[in-house]
């Protein structure tokens, strides 16, 4: 029995390596493995032996056993990564040729712009903050120097949830971002950089207002923060979105109760063919003006303190604008309504390819 399981053993293992193809390996699994197969027969052979020939063969038809599996198992493999080889050698993929199937839909010009000011602020140090749309008095209004008495909640008009029992307003629609700043700063430590986009709701409906509108703000908050700091923030950011370097801005007084003090930001334009291009500098042309584009200020000081911080070590900016007034703005769309009513035409016309990544460096312009 020793000597045929020796050559048994080289039979086989030779068959295995001479397989030439899937196959052939096959075909010796069966001869070998199979419900008829040489080694399965002698398998069923150990019931009939006396014990103590079960102990000197068993093993060794055991080990039998496995070889040939591990040997079937090496070849199939073999075989199989040689085929690969050869088909990939054998076939190419011309990367040049227009691809077929792209797509037929397109980003929203929405969303486009949205990735497009992440990517600014990314490379200006800011990260990115969200938070929910439905919100709590607290942080929409009273955190934000706004309490319930303010002549400053008529602006912020929006839809309420029901009242509560005792007649306090407890939920409603957030109307602007500005919430997100006041979690981060009574969440994260000091220092601050972020920006906050998402969706507000206002109860407005014309053609540059819609109920529901895309915002975003900015919060710094650190140490020895001034309105210099965040001029040059305004005027690095709206010239690496408008693409362009001749970018004018214009910071006028104005009033928000979070920030004191305040400041409307315009940024020059030109007339040209009968439309207003960003860029310029109205001072030296008559051939244009100003268009407020965001509002900004300094944080006001009671707003620091409602999230727990020292005015007096603590200081820092905000500001914030439409995302779909800066879409109108640079892309050259006249009706903000038009964004929501989901016509097709006007999404293929003024839709972005998905692979329009946005990049500082080789712009973002359609």
């Amino acid at each position: 029995m020793t000597t045929d399981l020796d050559q048994l053993r080289t039979d086989l293992l030779g068959s295995i390596e001479a397989a030439a193809g899937l196959d052939a390996v096959e075909a010796v699994r069966v001869q070998a493995l199979g419900k008829q197969g040489v080694v399965t027969g002698l398998l069923k052979t150990l019931g009939g032996m006396s014990p103590e020939a079960r102990q000197v063969e068993g093993p060794r038809i055991h080990a039998l056993r496995e070889a040939v599996t591990e040997a079937l198992a090496a070849r199939k493999a073999g075989l199989e990564k040689a085929a690969l080889d050869a088909r990939l050698a054998s076939e190419t993929i011309d990367m040049t040729l227009p691809v077929d199937g792209v797509p037929a839909g397109s980003v929203h010009p929405v969303s486009q712009v949205m990735d497009e000011l992440a990517e600014i602020f990314a490379d200006l140090g800011f990260a990115v903050a969200t938070g929910p749309e439905i919100e709590d008095d607290w942080h929409n209004f009273t955190a934000l120097n706004i309490p319930e008495t303010h002549p400053a909640r008529a602006m912020h008009d929006t839809f309420y949830f029901p009242r509560e029992e005792d007649g306090s307003q407890k939920y409603l629609l957030r109307t602007h971002t500005s919430p997100v700043q006041i979690r981060t700063m009574v969440q994260d430590k000091p220092p601050i950089r972020i920006i906050a986009p998402g969706r507000v709701y206002r109860s407005d409906s014309d053609a540059t207002h819609t109920p529901m509108f895309h915002q975003i703000e900015g919060l710094v908050i650190d140490k020895g923060i001034t309105l210099g700091h965040l001029k040059w923030t305004l005027e690095t950011f709206l010239k690496a979105f408008f693409e362009r370097d001749d970018i004018v801005l214009r910071l006028r007084p104005s009033y928000f109760p979070f920030t004191e003090p305040s400041a409307e930001v315009d940024v020059g334009f030109t007339w040209q063919n009968g439309k207003r291009v960003i860029g310029g500098d109205p001072r030296k042309s008559d051939n244009g003006g100003w268009m407020e584009v965001l509002g900004s200020g300094m944080v006001h000081r009671k707003v620091i303190e409602s999230c727990g911080l020292d005015p007096n070590e603590w200081q820092g900016f905000a500001f914030g604008t439409g995302v779909d007034r800066l879409a109108m703005l640079k892309y050259g769309m006249d009706d903000l309504r038009a964004f929501f009513d989901g016509d097709l035409r006007w999404l293929r016309h003024y839709g972005f390819s998905a692979l329009d990544i946005p990049t500082l460096s080789g712009g973002v312009g359609a």
